[in-house]
Order: structure tokens, then C-alpha cells, then sequence
């Protein structure tokens, strides 16, 4: 049976994380691992208190040595949440770091501090068995739109064929050292940023706290990969542009990375300009959903095209189709389709929701809900959500992502999302938000209409624009948009 961590054993040396002036060797990592494996082998879920620690990476690999399905849990949840996700997971007990106080749901179940002060020896390799492909790996709750979040079940398979495709599509070796200071709860920070690093038998260097400066320190110290969400990109963007002693440093830093991964939302056009500006490093996009782990990448040995998330990764298959669920055979990059996928990177099903598991599902294909297009190479570029994102006006389908990175290359927007509105005219109208760039004079609602008309197209241009202070967001970054409402 294939291991989720075929490399865990061979380098008992070797650094497997570092936080801070933490650093965890591989050796005892499978140790400590495997120890709290033994200990949790007969439960039937574990939930984890997913703190940006690495007592969240110890308790979740030692779960999956044991089989054991994890539920991350992001502490910042709220307690209704909590309890929903408490009582529909059905958890045994939790993993906590030691002194962690743990709110009413969780503090009533079980509870095992992950130890990482323990002097156990590692086991040798092949201790505990290992689970089947097909046996779930993780549950891990979407944020809930019209109801509570539901659980998508992740099977082994799942992680692992995705993390292999990204392998492929990154050259990702256990050469390699990650740099990221992503949350611990979900796909991106968790999947990716940790059992990836593990799975490869590379390293990973947690922040903490994302800051420029810690960005271009772990990258002095040997970071080969950087992992990010638009707003941290941002933020590098900003400081390159800005120069000084500050963005000098970073550029080099920068320079030294192989690969520079941007994921969870697109990453505007603008900042993708001045970073491969102040680098030469072009930033790669990737598209995924906690149903699906990942589905497209750019590639790290093809080309690079800003604003689109690449080609399906070697796994997956992908389609677009109409509204009539009609597959879409033009490659013209201006038809506008759902993405559906399927693959062996796709979830079991909706923890204990059948009817929204057969409801997600066409002929087999799961369906995503996002639009987008595609070219004549097969790169997709995403436009938005098919329920909130895809506007139609004026006899035109009309994806607001587009718009929303056409706003952000107005030098002074700082933030932007567009939505559609009901309209008597047109059906539905462009409405912008936008958070004016700090100093200066904020542009006029006119002069952004104008923006948008001359780089993509008259009836692409938003017909209101509102100015707001900032845009609400949600843990992983993430423009909530059904909070966008007018006074």
C-alpha cells in the first residue's frame, strides 16, 4: 500500500519544520508522530486545534499515520460554527498544544496535548499500517453562503495525487524549502504548505506572522518556494516598488526563490508587473477547491501568462460547459463556461449531506460553480463565481474578475469588487466597490468606467461605483461579497 510519507525515515536529521527558533528533525518528527499515532489509533475522528504551530503539524501527521480522519479547526471560529462543525463531525477527542484554551464545543470532548518535548524513540518505518487509498484523510468545513458549513471528506488519494501533480508541475523536490505564513486549517496552508513539504521530504519554514521582512530573511537562509495569498503579494509588491533599503533587500532575497506560488483568489495584473519587474520572477497561479485540492497551475517549466491559473495538472480532467450543461468546445478565450472537473483529487462526499453530495455532481463531473474561459494553449483564466461573479447585462455574460483586475491596475485603487445588480434596462448592472490608494486624489466613479471601457470593452464598464473604506474578507483573505450591500 503506498504511504501518504514514503520519505519520513530517510533523513533523520534533516530540518522537517521550523518555526521561529523551533526546529523539528525529521527523525523526531516521525517520532513524536508516531508515538501520538499509537495513542489515537482507535478513535474514529480527531478533531485539531489548527493554531499556526507546530504542534497542529505533529497532531495532523500523526492522525494520518493512524488513520485517523482529521478535522482542522480554525481557532479564530466563532462559537455557532464551532458547535455545528463539533456536532456534525462527531469527534472523539482533540489535539491541543499544552496550555491551549479551547472554547465550550471542543473543552467537552477528550482531550490529548501534543507533546513535543517527549524523548520517544522513532519507530522504525512500517510500524503502523497503512490505511487504503480510498479511506478518508481529513474533513475540512467550507464556509457555509446559505447554511451551516458543510464537511467535505478528503480521501488519501486525494492528497496525495494532488500534492504529486504539483510536484510535477513545480519540479518540487525534497530539495526544496518552503517559505509561508498561511493558516493552518484549510487546503492551502495545511495540504499544501505542510503534508506537501512532508510528502517530498523537503522543509518547511513557517512565519508565524506574514511580514515582508521575515519573507526576505527565510529566503536569505536557504527558502526555495514562497506560498501566498494575493494580499501578501501585495504587500511584497508595495515594498519592491517603494525601494529603500527595505525593497532592495527584498529583491534580492526574492530573486533567490526558484518558484513564488500565489493561490486562494487571483492575484491583480498590477502587482504581477511589479514584481516580475523588481525580480525577474514571474508569479505562478494556481486554481483548486477544498472538493477538488488543486486543478490547474501554471507550470514552472512552460510559460508563464499573468492573470491565468494554467493548464489541468496531469491527473485531472477538466471541462467548461454552457447553461444547459452542454460542453464547450471553443478555445477562444472569450466564451465563458462552469468549470467542471473529475479525477481521483476529488472528496468522498458531503459529511452526512447526501442530497448536496448527488446535487454537486453532473454525469460523474463535479461542478464547481466558477466561470471562466479558455484559450487556444488551454489556460484558463477564472472570472468568478457562478452565483455571485457572473453578471449578466445588456445581453452580455459578463465575469467580474476580469473587471476587478482591469480596477486594481488604476493606480489609485487599492481594493475592488464588482457584483451585479438588478437593473430594469439592462437585467443586471455593473456595480463597483472600490477602496481608494492611500494619499493622493481618489479617482472620480467616471474616470474608472473610463478605465475599464478602453482596456476591455463599453459594456464591461461598471455602472456604479461605490467607495468604501475596505472590503469585507474573510480568514483566508477572501472578498465576502453577499456582505456587499448598499445603505
Amino acid at each position: 500500500m503506498p504511504t501518504l510519507f514514503p520519505h519520513l525515515h530517510d533523513a533523520p536529521a534533516k530540518a522537517a519544520l521550523r518555526f521561529g527558533d523551533r526546529v523539528i528533525e525529521y527523525g523526531r518528527l516521525a517520532g513524536l508522530a508516531n508515538a501520538l499515532a499509537l495513542r489515537i489509533g482507535d478513535a474514529g475522528r480527531v478533531a485539531v486545534w489548527a493554531t499556526s504551530s507546530p504542534y497542529t503539524c505533529v497532531g495532523v501527521l500523526a492522525a494520518l499515520l493512524a488513520g485517523v480522519p482529521v478535522v482542522p479547526v480554525n481557532p479564530r471560529i466563532g462559537a455557532d460554527e464551532l458547535a455545528h462543525i463539533v456536532s456534525d463531525s462527531t469527534p472523539d477527542l482533540v489535539l491541543a498544544a499544552p496550555g491551549d484554551d479551547l472554547p465550550e464545543a471542543l473543552a467537552a470532548l477528550d482531550r490529548i496535548d501534543v507533546d513535543l518535548e517527549a524523548e520517544e524513540p522513532a519507530p522504525a518505518a512500517g510500524t503502523l499500517p497503512e490505511p487504503v487509498e480510498s479511506s478518508p484523510a481529513l474533513i475540512v468545513y467550507t464556509s457555509g453562503t446559505t447554511g451551516p458549513p458543510k464537511g467535505v471528506v478528503l480521501p488519501r488519494r486525494a492528497v496525495a495525487g494532488t500534492l504529486d501533480d504539483l510536484a510535477d508541475a513545480w519540479r518540487w523536490t525534497g530539495d526544496d524549502v518552503l517559505v509561508h505564513a498561511l493558516p493552518l486549517f484549510h487546503v492551502h496552508g495545511l495540504i499544501l504548505g505542510v503534508l506537501g513539504p512532508l510528502r517530498r521530504g523537503g522543509t518547511l519554514v513557517h512565519l508565524g506572522r506574514f511580514s515582508p521582512r521575515g519573507v526576505a530573511a527565510a529566503l536569505e537562509e536557504g527558502g526555495t518556494m514562497v506560498f501566498g495569498v494575493p494580499t501578501m503579494y501585495h504587500r511584497l509588491a508595495e515594498v519592491l516598488e517603494e525601494g529603500g533599503e527595505d525593497g532592495e533587500r527584498l529583491a534580492a532575497a526574492l530573486r533567490r526563490a526558484r518558484l513564488l506560488v500565489s493561490g486562494s483568489a487571483a492575484l491583480p495584473l498590477h502587482d504581477h508587473e511589479r514584481i516580475t519587474a523588481a525580480t525577474g520572477l514571474h508569479v505562478v497561479e494556481r486554481y483548486g477547491m477544498t472538493e477538488t485540492l488543486m486543478i490547474t497551475s501554471v507550470r514552472e517549466d512552460g510559460e508563464h501568462r499573468a492573470g491565468t491559473v494554467g493548464v489541468p495538472l496531469r491527473s485531472v480532467d477538466v471541462r467548461l460547459v454552457d447553461e444547459d450543461g452542454k460542453r464547450i468546445e471553443a478555445n477562444d478565450g472569450e466564451t465563458v463556461g462552469e468549470i467542471q472537473v473529475r479525477g481521483p483529487n476529488l472528496f468522498i462526499e458531503y459529511l452526512n449531506r447526501p442530497d448536496a453530495t448527488a446535487n454537486a455532481f453532473a454525469g460523474g463531473w463535479f461542478r464547481t460553480g466558477d466561470m471562466a474561459t479558455r484559450d487556444a494553449d488551454g489556460f484558463y483564466r477564472i472570472v468568478g463565481r457562478k452565483a455571485t461573479d457572473l453578471i449578466k447585462s445588456g445581453g452580455y455574460k459578463i465575469g467580474a474578475g476580469e473587471i476587478e483586475n482591469c480596477l486594481l491596475g488604476h493606480p489609485g485603487v487599492a481594493e475592488a469588487a464588482v457584483v451585479g445588480e438588478p437593473d430594469p434596462d439592462l437585467g443586471e448592472r455593473i456595480v463597483a466597490w472600490v477602496v481608494p490608494a492611500a494619499g493622493g486624489e481618489p479617482p472620480t466613479a467616471e474616470e474608472l468606467a473610463e478605465h475599464v471601457a478602453r482596456r476591455l470593452a463599453p459594456h464591461k464598464r461598471p455602472r456604479v461605483v461605490r467607495f468604501v473604506e475596505a472590503l469585507p474578507r474573510n480568514d483566508m483573505g477572501k472578498v465576502v461579497k453577499r456582505a456587499l450591500k448598499r445603505d
